[in-house]
């Protein structure tokens, strides 16, 4: 028996397609997903700056721009490495442009300064490079999820690493004398003295030095290593002079990640040889992940991605999961932001990631050795650390009742 649609049938069918249509209207008015990214495009930083963009913007192009089935729109500015500048190109994204999110920026000094006009847009932020212990620590913003590390994070494990498997037992310490420089080394010193080890020297080159010959004469010979912590050009120098020195093969040398990352170690030459260092990405990991992001970046850059550019890649994949779990929903800020803090990701280039109640990646730190493969230096991957948090082996709560690692703590209680 077929019955006929009564007059009120009708109407609640007109309601039900109009219902549907305004829904409709509403997900096709929202528009693209707006991303600022904020890296020095000029100025000393702007090779890392031009890496971190195009990291992004690879992985935007793998996804066809699109995440969660809107269009994703990248806006950049650049920072020029200035804290001011980078306040006011924030401001630019967040209050002229509407960005749903901003990426960046690449400084520990830049992002300090963003901080409190993001608490007060109350916009998300993702961190992919800044390395600042205290942006998820003492310092931290509800609004920050940092996609990248902290200075101390790789040196915690690898401290006692380096007692405990490399046999060393007295070390000297030159780090670039500033913040970076200062958390990384700490961290190091810790754990290496906890496990039994001596710091007997520290060294502190300011930024930018050209010269290192008076640190290198002044460095102590009755040691087993020398842990170096420094990046860029003062890497690529102090290198190539401690090889001058006739240092090289005779005091080994280790340190910080970013002393052998890709963007420096594509410019050294046979005087990198064998230095080992620790951190949360090798361009040379041999997982399947990593091995189509180093084809996918090499054929579009022609070269080897550095951290720089892996950090900003992870930060795509971060958003999506994000975005993914929200539906798209980048206008409600509050959801988008917990979704954010609740991305697990486990095929990452570098490997897992996940987050701590601080908005801070756990993930794998690895120990790395410089060696020539294929005529071609890499970071060659010795030993992984599964699953490290910012926090080493210490209990938050025990850890943050102490001050943030400096040139001064812990002490140097050998030097």
């Amino acid at each position: 028996m077929i019955t006929r649609p009564t007059r009120y049938g009708f109407i609640g069918l007109a309601a039900a397609v109009l219902l549907l249509v305004a829904v409709g209207s509403v997900f096709s008015q929202r528009g693209p997903i707006k991303i600022g990214l904020l890296v020095p495009l000029t100025g000393p930083l702007s090779a890392n700056g031009k890496e971190m963009a195009n990291g992004l913007s690879l992985y935007l192009e793998e996804q066809r721009q699109q995440l969660a089935g809107r269009e994703a729109k990248l806006i950049v500015e650049d920072t020029e490495g200035k804290p001011p500048i980078a306040l006011n190109k924030a401001r630019a994204l967040a209050e002229s442009h509407g960005v749903h999110v901003l990426v960046g920026p690449l400084a520990t000094a830049e992002a300090y300064a963003l901080v409190s006009y993001i608490d007060r847009q109350k916009i998300p932020t993702l961190s992919p490079t800044v390395a600042g212990e205290d942006l998820t620590q003492r310092r931290r913003s509800p609004y920050v999820v940092r996609t990248g590390w902290s200075a101390g994070q790789p040196g915690h494990p690898f401290g006692r690493w380096a007692y405990e498997t490399l046999k060393y037992r007295k070390i000297a310490m030159i780090g670039q004398d500033w913040a970076f420089g200062h958390e990384s080394c700490a961290a190091f010193q810790r754990t290496f003295e906890e496990a039994g080890g001596q710091l007997v020297q520290k060294l502190w080159p300011p930024f930018g030095t050209t010269d290192f010959a008076p640190y290198i004469t002044g460095l102590k010979r009755d040691v087993d290593a020398i842990y170096a912590a420094g990046a860029g050009n003062d890497a690529l120098r102090f290198v190539r002079q401690y090889a001058d020195a006739g240092l090289k093969g005779r005091i080994p040398l280790i340190g910080s990640g970013n002393f052998t990352d890709e963007h420096v170690l594509r410019s050294m030459g046979d005087e990198a040889l064998g230095i080992v260092t620790a951190l949360h990405y090798s361009a040379a990991l041999a997982t399947p992940a990593n091995r189509r992001f180093v084809q996918a970046y090499e054929a579009k850059h022609q070269q080897v991605p550095s951290y720089y550019a892996e950090g900003t890649y992870v930060a795509g994949s971060v958003l999506k999961a994000a975005l993914d779990a929200v539906g798209g929903d980048a206008e409600d800020a509050v959801k988008f932001l917990a979704a954010l803090r609740r991305v697990s990701i486990t095929d990452a280039p570098r490997g897992p990631v996940s987050f701590d109640d601080y908005g801070h990646p756990i993930e794998n730190i690895y120990v790395r050795r410089v060696e020539r493969v294929d005529g071609r230096l890499q970071n060659t991957v010795i030993h992984t650390f599964t699953g490290v948090s910012q926090f080493g082996p210490y209990r938050p709560e025990e850890f943050l009742k102490n001050p943030v690692y400096s040139r001064d703590w812990p002490p140097c209680k050998a030097c």
